[in-house]
């Protein structure tokens, strides 16, 4: 019989059977019995071996779990201050009940942030919260994950207000040296000048805002956007201090996947987001699989939104597995594609593999998560005949089906699943039945699918998902005039207030429409960047703005070189991903004449290397116009075709 995993009660983390100390936190996992030696929880009278009181024990304990005495170091740490604004006027009038009800709401928000970015509360001062990161286990990115704690604690903060009584949080985050107790359980784990000063950095702080001083800046801004926020003067402090103003989380952990190009800021979708995190929460915590479509015209903000939730699930501790696949629209006979590009990325699959590669890639990520050897042999054909490896076995796809998700079963045994399945509109027949089946059969399963699609979905497929236990919809609707402004003030900073009235009544509530509006100035020159942001180099009336997103592609796709927007053309037929040597094929041309055509397009943001970032917001945005714009002239070719 396997002996059940041992739980750290310092972090939370399971740990194999038979450990003495926590391979996370490096916390001792219990207290060993003074006459078999046996571990026990800290918890417990008896032992469970021999029966011995635990209490009763005059040995000395055996092994190294016993609890180390405390001892002080220097550190290089981060330490975080956190505390509500308007709590005084909300808790005025509230019955002593509420009010600590209200802040045992906030207390354990809190503490759940900043755990699942692997901190540790070290206190709660009234409506005060301290947490540490780098004591007592450090990590490279310790400043990271104390400002994205901030950032989501700060950002959730406003739900548990009223409109009566609202709320908001504030927060500072410094990094540096500092004291530490080590192994302390009844007094300070830090201590120092650095924690001081970053309760005064918090105390200067705007309400809904997290400042960090110059040391935090410069280790988390490969992810995090930050802007200036002047020097601070702050209460026993001889010299005022620099601050950074925490905007964005831009990229995943250490700074993967930020994109090299303009990214418009994330407004106006915060409650979906939220909604997404706690739905996930759900699913991991109950072990139950769940279903969240994302319903919205093109260029909405789906992938955006699935964008910043993949940001927030790298940037926790615990392990989640994420997987995204697109469906094409072009193309009836590509079954199943959104589900192979999964498989391909978890494998690691590269375009450019050989079937040998690719093979043996596959061979790894079975013997990762497949145990079993006969179960082995039974998935492992299905899975090469999804990738094209060989034909698929003739039989039902309910065999079929049942082996694909079987995997992701086994995987989701190790971590929760998380499945990204976007442009469902143009999904086969089949993709959305596995998907229903994946859901109807692994209920027991951590298993987060999210559907994201437009509503053609509905159309094609009213009753999608209706048969699934636990499902959500999410539907994106047109951002107000508000988001859109708050919108083009992040992305171009310093516009005249008329223009930015004339971009927000011409993008009538779609991001995409006034990112690109804002891009095609940009390209003419019509919109130029300065020390104090950006100018219009004419009138805007003169500007001739189109009135459409298609329009506007058509007319960034005129102002091209003529070979250039020819070579645009040609790739256009190869869909949202290709090889040079594809394109070559099909322009005719040897792929060493396409570098420097290929480099000019880049710069005006049609093509983007893969190998040098995700698939990117921009790269995605180009293809929902340009694929709209093909399917329009296909219809007009077709009414004429004899």
């Amino acid at each position: 019989m396997d002996l059940a995993p041992v739980v750290c009660a310092n972090c939370g983390t399971p740990n194999e059977a038979g450990r003495r100390f926590c391979a996370e936190c490096g916390k001792g996992l219990g207290v060993a019995c003074a006459v078999c030696g046996t571990l026990n929880p800290t918890s417990v009278k008896f032992c469970g071996e021999c029966g011995s009181r635990m209490a009763d024990a005059t040995a000395p304990a055996a092994g190294p779990a016993a609890n180390p005495e405390p001892s002080a170091e220097r550190r290089l740490v981060s330490v975080m201050f956190a505390d509500l604004v308007g709590f005084t006027a909300a808790s005025e009038g509230r019955d002593a009940e509420e009010t600590r009800d209200l802040l045992t709401r906030y207390f354990e928000m809190a503490r759940g942030a900043v755990e699942r970015h692997g901190g540790t509360v070290e206190k709660f001062i009234g409506d005060a919260v301290m947490a540490v990161w780098g004591a007592p286990t450090a990590h490279e990115d310790d400043a990271e994950r104390a400002v994205r704690a901030a950032m989501e604690l700060v950002a959730a903060v406003p739900a548990l207000g009223d409109e009566q009584h609202p709320l908001q949080a504030r927060a500072g985050v410094l990094t540096g040296e500092a004291a530490v107790t080590l192994g302390a359980t009844d007094q300070g784990i830090v201590a120092g000048d650095m924690v001081n000063t970053a309760s005064r950095l918090q105390s200067a702080a705007p309400p809904g805002a997290v400042l960090v001083g110059e040391a935090t800046f410069r280790a988390a801004s490969t992810a995090i956007a930050f802007e200036p926020a002047g020097q601070q003067v702050l209460k026993g402090k001889a010299a005022p201090i620099p601050a950074w103003r925490a905007v964005a989380v831009v990229a995943r952990r250490g700074g993967s996947g930020r994109s090299a190009i303009l990214e418009p800021p994330f407004v106006g979708r915060d409650d979906e987001l939220r909604l997404l995190k706690d739905l996930f929460d759900a699913t991991a915590r109950e072990q139950k699989s769940r279903l969240v479509t994302v319903i919205g015209q093109a260029g909405i903000g789906k992938s955006r939104l699935a964008w910043e939730f993949e940001k927030y699930l790298d940037g926790v501790v615990d392990t989640a597995y994420w997987h995204e696949g697109r469906s094409p629209s072009y193309g009836e006979g590509i079954s199943y594609w959104a589900l192979a590009e999964m498989v391909r990325r978890r494998a690691g699959i590269a375009e450019g593999d050989d079937d040998t590669t690719i093979r043996r890639r596959l061979g790894a990520t079975l013997d990762e998560f497949i145990l079993d050897p006969a179960e082995r042999r039974w998935i492992e054909p299905r899975l090469a005949g999804l990738l094209g490896l060989a034909e698929l076995p003739t039989e039902g796809k309910e065999e079929l089906f049942a082996a694909w998700r079987t995997f992701f079963e086994r995987m989701a045994a190790v971590a929760p699943v998380v499945m990204v399945f976007s442009d469902l509109q143009w999904a086969d027949q089949g993709l959305l039945d596995f998907v229903e089946d994946l859901l109807h059969w692994a209920r027991s399963a951590p298993i987060f699918v999210v559907a994201s699609a437009r509503p053609e979905l509905l159309e094609r497929r009213s009753g999608f998902g209706e048969h699934v236990r636990s499902v959500t919809r999410i539907n994106l609707e047109p951002l107000s005039d508000q988001a859109m402004q708050q919108l083009l003030e992040g992305l171009v900073p310093g516009l005249p207030p008329a223009a930015l009235r004339s971009m927000v009544q011409r993008a009538e509530g779609i991001p995409l429409y006034a990112v690109e509006t804002v891009r095609m100035l940009l390209d003419r020159e019509m919109l130029v960047a300065t020390d104090a942001g950006y100018q219009l180099a004419g009138d805007l009336p003169q500007l001739g703005v189109a009135e459409t997103l298609q329009a506007l592609i058509a007319a960034r796709l005129d102002a091209n070189r003529p070979e250039d927007r020819a070579l645009l053309l040609d790739a256009s037929v190869l869909g949202q991903s290709f090889t040079v040597d594809a394109l070559a094929a099909v322009a005719g041309l040897e792929p060493s004449d396409l570098a420097d055509r290929l480099d000019r397009v880049r710069l005006g943001v049609f093509f983007r290397d893969p190998s040098r970032a995700r698939y990117d917001e921009i790269r995605r945005q180009r293809i929902h116009t340009a694929q709209e714009k093909i399917e329009r002239l296909n219809r007009e070719f077709d009414k004429y075709a004899v």
